[in-house]
């Protein structure tokens, strides 16, 4: 890197020893404690004859490291855990006089000494949040954020509002990379519209877990189909079958009271054609939202989605019944669709508008497919085939609550303001949908299909 930055690592160089990596450790200990002035403790002592003597490092029992750093990134972030877990007597060495924040001069001086032990993308962050910072101060916490993979708003914005820019080549640029490597820049350009966060996620993914829950989910949808279509002895439109309603997972207006039902109903689609689209999409869309931003988030939305498109379907077409996925995949392709145009000129995956407009004409083909089953003459009167309105519901949380997930890679969702409004706008409309479903039927007084 320019303007007097250290020269950055290179990624094929080799991992240092255990016994390098506690030497070098030791020497930090050894090194910050000087530079504050501050004698070591007797524990600090003992702590480096044991790495002086050992070939692994050793640290405080309560500080565990993140499974996902790296090995050579460990000794520092081993020492920075252990004064942080310790408190506040240890965290002077960073922090002599208590402020909360480090000088520049420090910070930029400790990743010079141990920056070879840095994923080199994550080097580069640390030196431009040194250089960004006009005020020669580097708040302490921030620090230790990003050392544990836990940013803050405020170090996205030192970032992001430097004057500095980041001077090294983009991941796109990078060569001699492992199938595996490429796969994870692709991902990373797929899903996040700025290049630190690329190049985070890219230092950070080690697909350990895997993108399990979307893989689960997709396996579970195509047994329960197969299954029906031995049953029903039909693959093709098994909704119009005399016997389809009498599955106990999908959602009844007569059987409302049985909750499950609100959930369960992805596992029954109407047909081939109903199936595979919806499986296409939760695969190709789902499975690299799920590598970035994990099986919680993903997951959680995911969920949402299909509660309230079934809820939705119980308030405007209160007749029908459910069933599909559909709610729960629009929710997500959705939500995905909307952060690329939110972020289009950030967004580098190739051929994004094609792309966006490919997904737009297979929904419309999916949600127009729905909505002709829906007025087709129904197979087993008076009750009609499945509500189209599931697919409404999932759009409107994916704009919303998804939104706000996937524009806000590795952050606290609690610090997001619009996290907060828009998770209490979904709150009050289940709510809303619940009381709804107790007395709404009645006091209307609505006839309603006979249960299966």
């Amino acid at each position: 890197m320019g303007d007097g930055s250290p020269p950055e690592p290179s990624r094929a160089s080799s991992h240092p020893s255990p016994a390098v990596a506690a030497s070098a450790e030791a020497e930090a200990i050894e090194v910050l404690g000087a530079e504050d002035g501050l004698p070591m403790a007797a524990e600090d002592n003992d702590r480096v004859g044991r790495n002086q003597s050992s070939a692994s490092p050793t640290c405080c029992p309560k500080a565990k490291l993140p499974n996902h750093q790296p090995l050579t990134e460990q000794p520092l972030l081993s020492r920075i855990q252990c004064d942080t877990s310790r408190g506040q007597k240890h965290t002077r060495k960073f922090d002599p006089e208590n402020t909360g924040y480090i000088s520049t001069e420090k910070f930029r001086n400790l990743l010079q000494r141990y920056g070879s032990e840095l994923d080199p993308h994550k080097l580069e962050v640390l030196l431009a949040l040194a250089d960004n910072n006009s005020e020669g101060k580097i708040c302490y916490q921030d620090f230790v954020n990003l050392m544990s993979n836990k940013r803050s708003n405020s170090f996205r914005q030192a970032i992001l509002q430097g004057n500095r820019r980041l001077c090294s080549k983009a991941l796109l640029e990078e060569t001699g990379l492992s199938l595996s490597q490429r796969l994870i820049r692709h991902v990373a350009y797929e899903t996040l519209p700025r290049e630190i966060d690329r190049k985070w996620y890219y230092d950070s993914y080690t697909c350990c877990p895997p993108p399990w829950f979307m893989i689960a989910i997709t396996i579970v949808e195509v047994a329960f189909f197969l299954y029906n279509g031995v049953v029903l002895d039909r693959f093709v439109l098994q909704v119009t079958h005399p016997l389809y309603l009498k599955n106990s997972l999908l959602y009844h207006p007569q059987l409302r009271a049985q909750a499950w039902r609100y959930l369960t109903y992805i596992f029954m689609h109407a047909g081939i054609e109903h199936l595979g689209l919806n499986v296409v999409l939760q695969l190709v869309v789902g499975v690299p939202l799920e590598m970035v931003h994990g099986a919680a988030r993903i997951g959680f939305v995911y969920i949402a989605g299909v509660l309230a498109g079934s809820l939705a379907v119980s308030i405007a077409d209160m007749t029908a019944p459910v069933v599909g996925s559909s709610g729960g995949v629009y929710a997500l392709v959705s939500a995905h669709l909307a952060n690329i145009v939110m972020n289009w000129s950030g967004m580098k995956c190739q051929f994004k508008l094609l792309r966006v407009a490919v997904a737009l004409i297979c929904m419309s083909f999916e949600f127009g497919r729905a909505v002709w089953l829906r007025f087709y003459p129904s197979a087993y009167p008076p009750c009609p085939h499945p509500s189209f309105v599931a697919h409404l519901g999932g759009v409107a949380v994916g704009i919303t609550l998804g939104v706000v997930i996937l524009r806000n890679y590795e952050q606290r969702l609690q610090d997001q303001s619009l996290w907060w409004i828009f998770s209490s706008m979904y709150v009050v409309f289940v709510l809303f949908a619940i009381f709804w479903n107790i007395f709404a039927y009645s006091l209307l007084d609505l006839k309603l299909p006979p249960p299966p």
